[in-house]
């Protein structure tokens, strides 16, 4: 094993994020390669700067008139220089504010920098490289965004469990999650709020008795990483619904449990294709020095698949943070989804649904129905005949994004939905 993988591996081998580290996450380091030996160049080469292979001019990298043309108020460096591996500092350090501003309750939590990655997918993918081994329990509730599996499961080789999503009350199923723990000395559960696809999120009771479960299952000798998927982290249309992430809360819940914030751009801010992403670490009894190293162990991945993210996304994302119109101008986008929803809710009160109940959803992009004795694959191609594009998830879900349809069309939308499933009841 290199001598650096074995420095970090020294560092958190008295903790939990060290016993949870796959065979890869224990060999991963950040070498002290070109990427390192730059960085310090660039911090200490007053004079000249021979190191990272870009093409430089009066001390701006060279860029083609045309894309700068494109790129007005951004210079040179802020569009077309490579962005270190973790992301640009300023990028790292304003979205950890606008962390500790959305989640009060880390005030004075020990929590890592924020690591820029290739969006949220790729984020999801370098946690599932670094702690997941071949066979290795990777828990999450029934409905769940699929490309989980894809991850975990075809790529890593990890164990899908799920549980059902909803107890019988229309619930967070609190019990279920517990129970697919029972047993376990180590497990990776990935919680995503607001959830892709029912667009549900748990009350402030809920999320407390999440938590309290989870320490339960970690005070009876299991190990857990808890993987907080907030991509549409914000988007709350009801009251009582735990506002912050549940990372805000697992940050110091219990030192067998080590806690993921995997976030970014993508929904929070709008820009889905700026592809930018962030990950954040916790967990109780980390210090400093293992925080780092796990922020080490990230960095080498990073290094060893996509090298760095996209250096003018991160640009425009701090222009954008620092401007004094971002709060406002994300609330009135907001506004625009909860009020998609409340139309949603008065639509499903009014018409007859046929073989079709909603399942619960209070916030995010979606809503899901149940298909009752219609097979939701039947259901969408008849739809996708008719000009409406709809998500069968297996034969017995139905994913609408409500997000995608000005509120003048719900009506029609749904209409329709409702007209074709009692068409194909028996």
């Amino acid at each position: 094993m290199n001598p650096l993988a074995s420095q970090l591996n020294t560092v958190l081998d008295t903790t939990v994020a060290g016993r949870l580290l796959s065979g890869l996450g224990r060999r991963m380091y950040f070498p002290k390669g070109i990427v390192a030996q730059t960085s310090e160049a660039n911090a200490r080469a007053h004079r000249f700067n021979a190191t990272v292979g870009m093409a430089v001019s009066d001390g701006e990298p060279m860029v083609l008139s045309g894309l700068q043309r494109l790129t007005s108020g951004l210079t040179p460096t802020e569009t077309v220089a490579y962005a270190p591996t973790p992301g640009v500092p300023e990028l790292r350090s304003l979205w950890k504010q606008e962390m500790l501003r959305k989640n009060p309750s880390l005030s004075g939590v020990p929590t890592s920098n924020p690591m820029v990655t290739g969006g949220l997918t790729n984020g999801l993918f370098h946690i599932g490289e670094l702690f997941l081994d071949d066979g290795d329990a990777f828990v999450l509730p029934d409905l769940f965004w699929g490309n989980y599996r894809l991850m975990a499961e075809v790529r890593i080789g990890a164990q899908v469990v799920t549980f059902p999503l909803f107890d019988p009350a229309g619930g967070f199923n609190v019990d279920g999650l517990s129970d697919a723990l029972a047993g376990r000395t180590k497990a990776i559960v990935l919680l995503n709020f607001p959830n892709n696809p029912t667009g549900y999120s748990p009350t402030v009771s809920e999320a407390d008795r999440i938590v309290s479960a989870l320490a339960e299952r970690a005070a009876g000798g299991c190990d857990i990483l808890v993987v907080c998927d907030d991509a549409y982290f914000g988007l709350l249309y009801e009251e009582n619904l735990l506002e912050e992430s549940l990372f805000a809360r697992l940050a110091g819940a219990h030192d067998r449990i080590l806690a993921v914030k995997v976030d970014g751009a993508t929904k929070e801010d709008f820009a889905w294709g700026f592809r930018i992403g962030f990950v954040t670490f916790a967990g109780a009894g980390l210090a400093t020095e293992h925080l780092d190293a796990l922020e080490r162990k990230l960095m080498g991945n990073i290094r060893a698949s996509v090298s760095n993210s996209s250096r003018i996304a991160q640009s425009m994302l701090i222009h954008a943070l620092k401007s004094d119109t971002y709060h406002d101008e994300k609330a009135s986008a907001r506004e625009v989804l909860k009020s998609r929803y409340e139309a949603v809710r008065r639509i499903l009160q009014r018409i007859d649904l046929g073989p079709l109940s909603p399942l619960p959803f209070n916030s995010g992009y979606f809503m899901a129905f149940a298909c009752d004795g219609i097979d939701a694959e039947r259901l969408r191609t008849s739809l996708l005949d008719q000009g409406i594009g709809t998500i069968a998830i297996g034969s017995e879900y139905l994913r609408v994004a409500f997000s995608t349809i000005d509120e003048s069309d719900l009506e029609a939308l749904f209409d329709a939905i409702a007209a074709t499933a009692r068409s194909l009841a028996p």
